[in-house]
């Protein structure tokens, strides 16, 4: 089996092996002696693991680096890197770099689809980050403002029920000093697991619920009254939008009681009725002008853009079907490759 038996380099391109004090150059020093890979070498091997498929990781170490490196041994390790991620997750240090980094402690929650053996399975992801405030915006150009990335972030996934990943998602909230902290902002779209969850996880959080999703529930509606595509839908939809971004449950109450007195006779007003009941399971999470106006996210951008690229690009490949204990903890350690605990995870005594 390959492991690591920890060559010491003693100069450019020059590696000495401890386990036979052997001197070694090139590509020998870095894939090591009889069979065995350098830390080094597994480490690279993982990181083109996590970023593509592990047929094109093993082809690009071939390119780059003349390794003759099968993906089979590529997929061992990094599972096997994913698994180490794991286990020593409590012992890093992402909670002391959390607590001084700057910002608002956003919690994003969310899943993805992964086929694994057992079928099509829901990947749940939540994403802890911390994010310093930009400009004030209004409603003219809130669609295009340019927010702060987060100074800070960690990622948690799993393949599991909601109950079940609410423990995974506590554990985390704890280990990052987020569970006692005060200023805590949940962001996700109208799933009900996700309110749930964050109710018994973070229960002093404020929410909000992406109001990306809750205009696209504005615009379905118009659309299934007034015609999908129409000027009278678009029309509609723009000023429901003004309705919930300026003055949130009061302003969209609002809108939809317009709505209903102006739909077209013998049409139906079920659309707007079902929308009434969307928006009133979250009265308390449709603040958008106040957080618009304090530089806040409104959306729950972060989550969706780490199931795009941790999930979608990642695990969604052609012919690709996952052991479901694999799956978390892949995409737990994409999400490290893009850290400062990447490097801990390989220095780590």
């Amino acid at each position: 089996m390959l492991t690591a038996v920890g060559p010491v380099p003693l100069s450019r391109g020059y590696f000495t092996c401890r386990r036979c004090g052997e001197g070694l150059f090139g590509a020998d020093a870095v894939l090591g002696v009889r069979g065995y890979l350098t830390a080094g070498a597994q480490r690279m091997a993982v990181l083109a693991g996590v970023r593509d498929s592990f047929a094109r990781a093993e082809q690009l170490l071939s390119e780059l680096a003349g390794w003759q490196l099968d993906d089979e041994t590529i997929r061992r390790l990094t599972h096997a890197a994913a698994a180490r991620a794991t286990a020593t997750r409590a012992g890093r240090s992402a909670g002391a770099r959390f607590a001084r980094a700057d910002g608002e402690i956003e919690v994003q929650i969310d899943a993805g689809k992964v086929n694994t053996r057992e079928g099509w399975r829901d990947v749940k992801l939540g994403v802890f980050a911390k994010r310093e405030a930009g400009a004030p915006t209004t409603l003219d150009n809130w669609a295009d403002r340019d927010l702060p990335a987060p100074g800070v972030r960690a990622v948690v996934a799993a393949v599991e029920e909601a109950d079940e990943f609410a423990g995974r998602v506590r554990a985390e909230a704890d280990r990052l000093g987020v569970t006692t902290a005060a200023d805590v902002t949940v962001l996700g779209d109208g799933a009900e697991w996700i309110w749930n969850l964050a109710a018994d996880v973070v229960p002093q959080a404020a929410g909000v619920l992406d109001a990306f999703h809750a205009i696209e529930h504005i615009a379905g509606a118009a659309a299934a009254v007034w015609g999908d595509g129409t000027a009278e839908a678009e029309a509609r939809t723009a000023a429901g939008r003004v309705a919930l971004l300026r003055d949130g449950k009061a302003g969209i109450e609002r809108w939809v009681g317009v709505a209903i007195g102006a739909a077209p006779v013998g049409g139906s007003t079920d659309p707007l009725l079902a929308l009434a009941a969307y928006f009133a399971k979250h009265p308390t999470r449709l603040g958008y002008a106040d957080r618009l106006a304090d530089g806040r996210s409104i959306g729950s951008g972060l989550v969706e853009g780490a199931v795009k690229q941790l999930v979608n690009r990642r695990l969604k490949l052609t012919g690709a079907r996952w052991r479901v204990d694999h799956v978390g903890p892949l995409v737990e350690l994409a999400a490290l490759a893009d850290s400062p605990d990447w490097h801990a995870l390989w220095t780590a005594a």
